[in-house]
């Protein structure tokens, strides 16, 4: 351990971590990512000490400071609430969040809806939701003197890790499984400069090879395991609020792989609501693919979650072991939320229908479309109710995918909207008579 490693670790912070399983309390910056139990950790704040107000949180919206910039560090308070001055020299950020919330009327209609929103977090710097834990995750690295960072990933984290970790001046390293990444998200990683490690296996077998690396690399972890990650996915929600003028929807819906953005929605919703910013609460709704339900399993049968071996379509949530699945379930108990799955078929048909809003965006986030609907169908969220689904990723992060389901071209896939290209003569004659049909 380095000197300034042991000053920093020595210091006091303004946060505490606390097992999810037995309550065991650890230093705020003390080097670890589970209990001695091995249950995962939470960032324990203390709110008491919290005067943020809605008024503060809109003032910055207007202003042209990096940290009220960025849609993670707007909410610095709730965040990761280190010294102004420390924060301005340390907080790796590229303007993260501030995403658009779309509002479907087209959509709504199509799926029984009054009122949709949309919050498209693929429009985030690295075209997904990651952005937001990375910043902070990134951060804390910087800020207790790491010099290396690493990741398993399905994608989305792999290209998020090894944007930050370039722009902090960190060694990147990358554990993906092999053949089982679609390459728009690859591509990211190798382009950051990341050291990415091809292992046999799917997401869950990186993922203990990464922890076990990290342990004895002496190397940062910054998978959702690691709370700081969960601390900035906050945001999504903070962000969602602030977009509505701090109305309060009746349901935020949005896929779940490894849990880490329900766990963290739901986290932060409960703190806004401490600090006295809300004075009420929407209800969450998970959306799992078929092939990879193990908390849709849990859920159902009020049992803990058993690993599976995953398998769907949808990259992003192809996790069947995932880590903060406690954590999520304790957030969904206390939004009264629910948990559904979908099927294949049901989540690109339902990305079908994002993308011909004009929106777009990967398998994954289109998840969180499909489940809406299998909710309303069944009754559960009702006509009038306010709903707001994320959109976890970019269109672009799977192009492969989007032209085979439009070219019909999906094994099991039944392309119900596909929109193919349509082969024709280079005739002015044929063109016109193509146009006009």
């Amino acid at each position: 351990m380095s000197e300034s490693f042991a000053r920093i670790m020595n210091q006091h912070a303004p946060w505490h971590l606390e097992c999810v399983i037995c309550g065991a309390t650890y230093s705020g910056l003390e080097l670890r990512y589970r209990c001695e139990c091995s249950g995962t950790l939470d960032v324990i704040h203390d709110l008491s000490k919290c005067e943020l107000t809605r008024e503060e949180l809109d003032r910055r919206l207007g202003s042209k400071n990096p940290l009220d910039k960025s849609g993670v560090w707007r909410f610095r308070e709730l965040i990761l609430p280190l010294p102004e001055s420390i924060l301005e020299q340390i907080a790796a950020t590229r303007g993260e969040g501030s995403t658009h919330l779309y509002e479907t009327p087209t959509l709504a209609e199509k799926i029984g809806l009054e009122n949709l929103w949309l919050k498209h977090e693929g429009e985030n710097p690295t075209g997904s939701f990651k952005d937001r834990g990375m910043t902070v995750g990134i951060t804390l690295a910087k800020h207790i003197g790491m010099s290396a960072v690493a990741c398993a990933s399905t994608g989305n984290t792999s290209a998020s890790m090894a944007s930050y970790a370039a722009l902090s001046g960190l060694n990147g390293i990358v554990f993906i499984p092999e053949g089982k990444i679609a390459f728009g998200k690859l591509s990211q990683a190798l382009a950051y400069g990341a050291k990415t490690i091809q292992i046999e296996g799917d997401f869950d077998d990186a993922m203990a090879l990464v922890q076990e690396v990290c342990d004895t690399e002496g190397i940062y972890l910054v998978n959702s395991i690691n709370p700081f990650r969960i601390e900035g996915q906050k945001a999504i929600g903070f962000e969602i609020l602030q977009d509505l003028d701090w109305e309060i929807p009746d349901w935020i819906v949005l896929p779940g792989g490894n849990l880490g953005n329900n766990t963290a929605i739901s986290k932060g919703l409960l703190e806004l609501y401490e600090v006295g910013i809300i004075d009420a609460l929407p209800r969450l709704a998970v959306i799992q693919a078929e092939g990879a339900n193990p908390l849709y399993t849990a859920w159902n049968s009020g049992e803990e979650m058993n690993p599976i071996k995953a398998e769907t379509i949808a990259s992003a949530i192809k996790i069947g072991s995932p880590v903060s699945w406690r954590k999520s379930m304790r957030g969904l108990n206390k939004l009264k939320g629910i948990v559904t799955e979908v099927s294949d078929n049901q989540i690109m048909d339902a990305k079908a229908m994002v993308d011909a809003d004009g929106i777009g965006a990967e398998p994954a986030s289109c998840a969180t479309v499909a489940g809406i609907k299998r909710l309303v169908s069944e009754g559960i969220i009702k006509p009038n109710e306010k709903v707001v689904g994320v959109l976890t990723g970019h269109v672009l992060k799977d192009p492969k995918i989007v032209v085979s389901y439009h070219m019909n071209e999906l094994p099991n896939i039944n392309s119900k909207r596909a929109n193919a290209p349509i082969r024709t003569s280079a005739d002015i004659d044929e063109i016109r008579r193509v146009i006009r049909q």
